[in-house]
């Protein structure tokens, strides 16, 4: 019997996994998160030092509440520009967890950045770093525990990271950026149990504009899509508004799979909190009650008596 164990949105897997069918399964790995915008590190290393500040970031992701399994995601990262102009170093963190299985991801991130005009900066980046999958079957409820497949748990199993990417801006109006965050496709096989756990790379296009509509008011469209061999390709689309350069509020649709409410609060020059909730419009939405996100970023950046500016992007 061969499994193939993918660690992301594999409510079915754990489904066909757990009656013990033999089954191949196909899908999405990458850790999805609604208000990606505010952790961009982690799908694309170029933008590591964009900001022009020392930056702390965080997000926390509850998926599918209510649904036995259902993913958990949490995300760490700092990146900041360093020494020579238009380098910038970040490192990220990312712990998954969904059913049996818990993966963490260590990457240290690289850019350089040139200008191609006044107002326009093109950013390189690269990513390097390690993940560490673990499986414990003996979290499924098994019908034949003597199938071989349960056997040996996955402990530590170790493969390498290394991912690019591009990011181009034009000064605080608009940004594209494409990337893969880790383009290494790494199976990991096991004789004595005859199972492989396989990692195949995302390719990720990022873009965004920002549209001032008065003094007080911005409007920020941005669209992300994601590609990966064995999945259908995802489409997400927001549309954000900031009001007074301190509360944001917007809409988020993902293709055929949830709409979602964002909304977020610059408390001063330097902490910010955000809060994303999901509504899933697939027939998964029958069985669970949605799902959450929670950011947080601080940063060190330069005070301005009475006044806070923070990017929006």
């Amino acid at each position: 019997m061969k499994v193939i164990y993918h660690n992301h949105k594999k409510i079915l897997f754990l489904v066909l996994l757990a009656i013990g069918l033999p089954i191949l399964c196909h899908g999405q790995q990458d850790s999805e998160y609604t208000q990606y915008m505010y952790n961009t590190t982690t799908i694309n290393p170029a933008y590591a030092g964009n900001r022009g500040v020392l930056s702390f970031n965080s997000l926390y992701r509850s998926q599918w509440v209510g649904l036995n399994g259902a993913p958990k995601s949490l995300a760490f990262s700092v990146n900041s520009p360093v020494g020579e102009r238009g380098v910038g170093l970040g490192l990220s963190i990312i712990h998954d967890e969904i059913g049996p299985s818990t993966e963490s991801n260590v990457t240290v991130d690289f850019s350089y950045t040139i200008s191609l005009s006044r107002n326009t900066e093109l950013s390189f980046g690269l990513k390097g770093g390690m993940n560490l999958l673990n499986v414990d079957f003996r979290k499924l409820d098994i019908r034949d525990p003597s199938e071989q497949v349960f056997s040996q748990n996955i402990e530590n199993r170790f493969s390498p990271n290394v991912g690019l990417g591009a990011y181009l801006h034009f000064d605080d109006r608009w940004y594209v950026g494409l990337s893969s965050p880790n383009i290494l496709s790494t199976d990991h096989y096991d004789d004595s149990i005859s199972s492989t756990a396989s990692e195949v790379a995302h390719f990720y296009l990022i873009a965004g504009y920002i549209l001032e509509i008065n003094r007080e008011l911005k409007f920020k469209p941005a669209i992300l899509t994601k590609a990966v061999k064995g999945a259908p390709l995802a489409f997400d689309a927001s549309a954000n508004f900031l009001f007074n350069d301190r509360f944001i509020i917007g809409l988020s649709y993902r293709l055929d799979a949830s709409i979602s409410a964002l909304a977020g609060f610059q408390i001063n020059d330097r902490l910010m909190l955000g809060y994303a909730y999901d509504y899933d419009t697939s027939e998964l939405g029958n069985y669970n009650s949605g799902s959450h996100d929670f950011f947080l970023r601080f940063e060190f950046t330069k005070r301005v008596r009475n006044s806070i500016n923070p990017r929006f992007f």
